[in-house]
């Protein structure tokens, strides 16, 4: 017997605490939610850092788990929602640390995804699961826990809100200067082999600069390979061409500096999907991801894609007969990638945007 799922929920319940790409293709399945029941309570238990990015998202009571506070923050997390019970919890996170933090919320029914698509054996701690869906984008999957609710309308909004504070931050890193924005490093999962080279970075900067007059702003976390590759492109690079915000902005101030941009290089990373979110347009290199799983959603007829090649090349596979969102784990596969195939994609990226003005979106209070 199937546990019913309520027709007019009063109180949902999020789950899902990483990553900044992810938590940015979700928000509009909130979005939905909230066009559907605009009295509902919705509480989005999210991971520390993703917070960071999503605070003043409206109409949204944000909960923060903090992954390094291992068992004792969930036991924290328990105690701060004893009194609560959602209607319906949506768990969104395929991974057993999420789904064991899920068994100390109480909630009338859990919704998690169909067997094919769950991971860590998530469909064991859910009650309801999604239809299944082959070949989703990572978006459209977040939408099926909307669809199954009986959402009407599955338009994708975002509304991401940045405060003002966070556009003085932007304008005081780089002024009025029009700019690209460069993010060129990805998380150093193990073995995710996400980030292309420094030298075909500094030849986009260099076409940029000799082609556009546009300078190229360089941003990414304070980590140490991130500063160095961030020294070894501005190197590599005419003076002028390159300014080097890497570590240097907020999370929000990374939000306002991608709202201002032209465009926005990057591989598969956060400020791919950041960008997508505020519709500046976007460049993503894809090689050991599949962009029609993982692109910007908004934005990917413009994705240099060398997944495919990737596959073939280092899998030994034809890409049609892999499962779906298959990684190449493989340290040379960003390598197919040229800097022509991003200069091309680059072109045809701005040129579509030519007449795009660039606006501040809606701001936190």
């Amino acid at each position: 017997m199937k546990h019913p799922l309520p027709a007019r929920p009063a109180h949902i319940g999020v789950l899902r605490l990483s990553a900044l790409g992810d938590v940015c293709n979700l928000v509009p399945t909130v979005r939905a939610l909230q066009r559907q029941w605009p009295e509902a309570r919705i509480t989005w238990i999210v991971g520390k850092g993703e917070y960071s990015l999503l605070s003043g998202l409206s109409g949204v009571e944000l909960v923060v788990y903090d992954k390094a506070s291992g068992l004792s923050g969930m036991r924290a997390l328990w105690r701060e929602l004893a009194d609560t019970r959602f209607d319906v919890l949506l768990h969104m996170q395929q991974a057993l640390r999420a789904s064991v933090l899920s068994l100390g919320l109480k909630a009338d029914v859990r919704v998690g995804y169909d067997k094919a698509r769950a991971k860590d054996a998530q469909h064991w701690f859910t009650q309801r699961h999604l239809v299944p869906h082959p070949r989703a984008h990572v978006l459209d999957s977040f939408m099926d826990f909307a669809r199954l609710l009986g959402v009407d309308d599955l338009t994708p909004e975002w509304d991401l809100a940045i405060p003002d504070t966070a556009f003085q931050e932007a304008t005081r890193l780089t002024g009025s200067t029009p700019y690209v924005l460069m993010s060129p490093c990805a998380n150093p999962r193990l073995r995710n082999f996400r980030n292309w080279s420094a030298e075909g970075y500094a030849s986009v900067v260099e076409h940029l600069w000799v082609q556009h007059g546009l300078t190229t702003v360089l941003t990414g976390g304070g980590s140490t390979e991130e500063r160095e590759v961030g020294q070894r492109i501005a190197e590599l690079s005419q003076p002028g061409a390159v300014l080097d915000l890497i570590g240097e902005s907020s999370l929000k101030g990374l939000l306002a500096l991608i709202a201002r941009a032209r465009a926005v290089v990057a591989p598969d990373s956060g400020p791919v999907h950041m960008a997508n979110a505020l519709n500046t347009p976007v460049v993503g290199l894809f090689a050991t991801t599949n962009p029609e799983r993982a692109g910007p959603w908004r934005w990917r007829d413009f994705v240099v894609n060398r997944y495919p090649d990737a596959v073939r090349e280092y899998l030994h596979k034809d890409p049609e007969t892999i499962p779906w969102g298959q990684r190449v784990r493989h340290p040379d596969a960003m390598s197919l990638i040229t800097a022509d195939d991003v200069i091309d994609k680059l072109e045809a990226v701005l040129a579509a945007s030519e007449n795009r003005k660039i606006t501040e979106p809606s701001h936190e209070a």
